[in-house]
């Protein structure tokens, strides 16, 4: 699949994965809609990379998320490309001194970080199957999604985000299954601890704790490193249905 000429949506697109991927794919010649709240956006101000244009979206949306898609089409550069970057990691325990898990918390995470990523999914599909084949066996797009080594390795308090994760994940190979008809590959990547504005209130030491447990290397991954995975993903045209761990082979403790 070529990157350049193709229009790529991104979610999460102002900040962290999502920001990487669209500065990269904008660089390798796409035409770049990224799909992210107002509030975010706001906060991207002048940082946004040529090439790159941001649409205010909630991916939980129907009516929103069809709309930018439409913006999309609209353009006129066929939809190739969808990466799901958008999403929230907020913890609590099932049970804790404050009583049991708030029910409407673990909602909120399930419905961003599944439900957007399946809403992005389908109205983005249903775009890319009504453009022509790139190839003689038919291929027209790739989505990538993104779960978590919490998907496999959820730590204490990451009940809802590995809940989420998980299904993000289990959603690969019926997804690559369901859309194999229209010549559109489906793949996951899950991250291990990435430095994002997730990390941007931590200390020092507790950085340092966490680059101590990944085996190698020692550091944490970077959004441009998840970028350089998601090219690689979109470029290989026989990668699909799979889940990729880009971790440095670590494996999450209990805390």
């Amino acid at each position: 699949m070529e990157i350049s000429g193709s229009a790529a949506i991104i979610t999460g697109a102002a900040s962290g994965l999502g920001a990487a991927t669209a500065a990269r794919f904008a660089g390798l010649g796409a035409t770049v809609f990224g799909l992210d709240l107002q509030q975010s956006i706001e906060r991207a101000g002048d940082s946004v990379p040529p090439g790159v244009t941001l649409i205010p979206t909630d991916v939980t949306s129907n009516d929103e998320v069809a709309a930018a898609v439409a913006t999309v089409v609209e353009s006129g550069v066929p939809p190739r490309i969808v990466v799901n970057c958008a999403g929230v990691g907020w913890a609590g325990r099932i049970l804790s001194k404050n009583g049991p898990h708030d029910l409407e918390l673990f909602r909120t995470v399930i419905t961003v970080n599944l439900l957007g990523t399946f809403n992005v999914m389908r109205l983005a599909a249903d775009a890319i199957a009504k453009t022509e084949p790139v190839d003689e066996y038919g291929q027209r797009g790739v989505v990538i999604n993104t779960a978590s080594v919490a998907a496999f390795e959820g730590q204490v308090g990451q009940i809802a985000y590995s809940a989420s994760k998980g299904g993000v994940a289990g959603m690969t190979i019926p997804a690559a299954r369901d859309l194999a008809q229209f010549g559109i590959r489906v793949d996951t990547i899950a991250p291990g601890i990435i430095d994002t504005p997730m990390l941007a209130g931590v200390t020092e030491e507790y950085r340092k704790g966490l680059e101590a447990g990944v085996p190698f290397p020692s550091r944490l991954g970077r959004p441009d490193e998840y970028a350089q995975l998601a090219q690689y993903i979109v470029e290989h045209d026989y990668l699909n249905g799979e889940v990729f761990r880009m971790d440095g082979a670590l494996r999450m403790a209990p805390r």
